[in-house]
């Protein structure tokens, strides 16, 4: 009898390691097939809509994505941060078998920067040109 018992848990096991091992899950390469060229929009060149969603989101931390027919926008917003004097820098910016990466990074004023008081909301745009591929930020 415990020789059957036995044989049932080790049949068990190997089907759920089975089961397991057949699930599908999603490809995520991330092996870089290139940079990609972009530019940095400034708020005056933003469509109205997307300037719109921005100013809804900006006082949390944000990432979206925005295209149109021609372009690929992505944004990063950073949240409320007490002074000014913060930058945002693109470290990368490259595509994968599926998908775009995007890599930035909030630098904030050093200790002997003159930065003006009160409340800003840093963030950045980048467009590119139309891209079916999801963004990834990392």
């Amino acid at each position: 009898m415990k020789r059957y018992a036995t044989a049932i848990l080790l049949l068990t096991i190997i089907i759920m390691a089975t089961m397991l091992c057949g699930c599908k899950t999603e490809n995520t390469d991330i092996k870089k097939i290139k940079d990609l060229d972009f530019t940095v929009v400034e708020d005056a060149d933003l469509p109205g809509e997307l300037k719109g969603i921005i100013d809804e989101k900006k006082e949390a931390p944000f990432k979206l994505t925005y295209s149109n027919k021609d372009a690929l926008y992505i944004v990063v917003g950073y949240g409320r941060q007490n002074s000014g004097g913060y930058s945002i820098s693109v470290d990368e910016l490259y595509l994968t078998k599926n998908a775009v990466n995007i890599n930035t990074n909030l630098i904030g004023p050093s200790k002997d920067d003159m930065v003006a008081e009160g409340v800003t909301y840093p963030y950045i745009v980048v467009k590119l040109e139309y891209r079916e591929e999801r963004v990834v930020f990392n």
